[in-house]
């Protein structure tokens, strides 16, 4: 235990030096898998495997390989990832791995020696966790309407959605499901009756472009504190623009509205997941102010570890 809090110190002081906007490291899950490893010079490194599967008709599901291996490595401040992706492998060679099944590492994103063990065992940076911090946008001139969502709009609301799981199917982890529509019609019904923060811009009288917000608070004890700062987060979990609408600066002036409203809220950012190999959003989001703090490394099937 002594050894794992002394990685967990380690860890949190390397964080700081990488990036002034990481949390602490976080202690590793009690009900996971343990796995070790010596280097070299002799120090010696961890990780905790948790492994999850997901039910079918999950909104999990349609961002995620149904099976799911996670490490939460503890290198503290070596470069102990090559060692412990080899142990992860081992670990899987006595899993009954399937098609549907993924390996997932979240660590910053500008740890660059890292990315190299990671690349070297197959995982791919499909995903980026990027912040947005300051205050919000300069007015833009407006070209649209732009306003909140209600229960009425579902039906737009869900197209809208849909077209961004597509979209994004091909450039990331988004899986289009059978049933997609289904469960997302589900988790939007509940969010517009919950009058979440959901935003649409309307040309001409006809919904042309949807963002899809949350309010999250980054507190002691909860998931997203292993994440972000503290504080109160505009979560942006969907920006979505209709094909033929894109390209005029609709999504532009759209997150314009949705960054004021938010940090009306009492917000100290945004926040958002993007695809790196996205050629759209890999434009559009830094030009917005998002930058990377997390990468979320992954390989499918997880028997592709290498």
């Amino acid at each position: 235990m002594t050894s794992a809090r002394a990685l967990v110190a380690a860890q949190s002081a390397h964080f700081a030096s990488l990036d002034p906007l990481l949390p602490p490291a976080a202690e590793p899950p009690m009900d996971g898998h343990v796995l070790t490893a010596a280097l070299a010079d002799g120090t010696r490194v961890a990780g905790v495997v948790s492994h999850q599967r997901f039910e079918p008709h999950s909104t999990t599901r349609l961002w995620s390989a149904a099976e799911v291996w996670e490490m939460v490595p503890l290198v503290g401040g070596s470069q102990g990832m090559d060692a412990l992706l080899t142990r992860l492998r081992r670990h899987l060679d006595a899993q009954d791995v399937g098609e549907d099944t993924a390996c997932v590492v979240h660590w910053p994103s500008r740890d660059v020696k890292a990315a190299r063990a990671f690349l070297d065992h197959g995982l791919v940076p499909l995903s980026v966790l990027a912040v947005r911090l300051g205050t919000p946008d300069r007015q833009l001139s407006r070209t649209l309407a732009i306003r909140r969502a209600t229960s009425n709009d579902l039906e737009t609301v869900l197209q809208l959605s849909l077209a961004e799981l597509e979209f994004s199917s091909y450039v990331g982890s988004t899986v289009v499901r059978p049933g997609a529509a289904a469960v997302k019609r589900r988790a939007l019904a509940e969010r517009l009756e919950k009058a979440s923060p959901i935003w649409l811009a309307e040309r001409d009288g006809i919904a042309v472009a949807l963002a899809e917000c949350a309010i999250v608070s980054s507190e002691p004890g909860s998931m997203a504190a292993t994440r972000l700062p503290p504080g109160r987060w505009g979560y942006v979990n969907c920006v979505s623009v209709l094909p033929d609408a894109r390209g005029s600066g609709i999504g532009r002036q759209l997150l314009a509205h949705a960054h004021q409203e938010l940090h009306r809220m009492g917000t100290v950012g945004t926040y958002l997941y993007y695809n790196p190999p996205n050629p759209l959003s890999s434009v559009f989001w830094p030009r917005q102010g998002y930058r990377p703090l997390w990468t979320v490394w992954e390989v499918r099937p997880a028997s592709a570890l290498r």
